[in-house]
């Protein structure tokens, strides 16, 4: 569950640290609405809740950054780069090909967003598209769209990689 969550988190931001922080800070929210007796609905109902807990906090946080940067971007006139120079894997395995692993990664990053988030949901968060709707507020058919034509757009621009047998989805 928590490797799942925490790839959904890289997903939906902009560094692993940024991913980490909002990832504990779901969880945090979802231990104190269980201890004050706010959520209902069982254990079968939190996956959905930390999803759209992660999703909320990214967007909040990346607005936060945004504002942020458009402050200092005022008062200096140095460009900071918009990962700092680095380069944040989004999945971290010993048993993953490192090109395959960069291919599928900059592919998904280069989807919109729409697209990529269901993507991720359904593959390595291994949900249904009834929780992947509930989760993104949306029904679970246009997750089921947005999650082909995703695969479909993914496939294009992976496509050079793909006809030469390097790469499988």
């Amino acid at each position: 569950m928590g490797p799942r969550l925490l790839l959904f988190a890289r997903q939906q931001t902009r560094s692993n640290e940024d991913a980490e922080d909002i990832f504990q800070d779901a969880l945090v929210k979802l231990v104190g609405k269980l201890e004050s007796g706010e959520f209902t609905g069982g254990q079968e109902a939190w996956m959905p809740y930390l999803y759209t807990t992660l999703r909320r906090l990214a967007i909040d946080l990346g607005r936060k950054d945004d504002r942020r940067r458009r402050r200092e971007d005022l008062v200096t006139t140095d460009e900071v780069g918009e990962l700092g120079g680095r380069f944040d894997p989004w999945f971290d395995s010993d048993s993953s090909d490192d090109e395959n692993r960069e291919l599928i990664e900059s592919g998904l990053k280069e989807l919109p967003e729409k697209f990529s988030e269901v993507i991720v949901m359904k593959i390595w968060g291994d949900r249904t598209f009834a929780q992947i709707g509930e989760a993104l507020d949306i029904s679970p058919n246009t997750a089921a769209s947005r999650y082909r034509y995703g695969l479909e757009a993914l496939q294009k621009k992976l496509g050079s990689a793909r006809r030469k047998g390097d790469l499988s989805i």
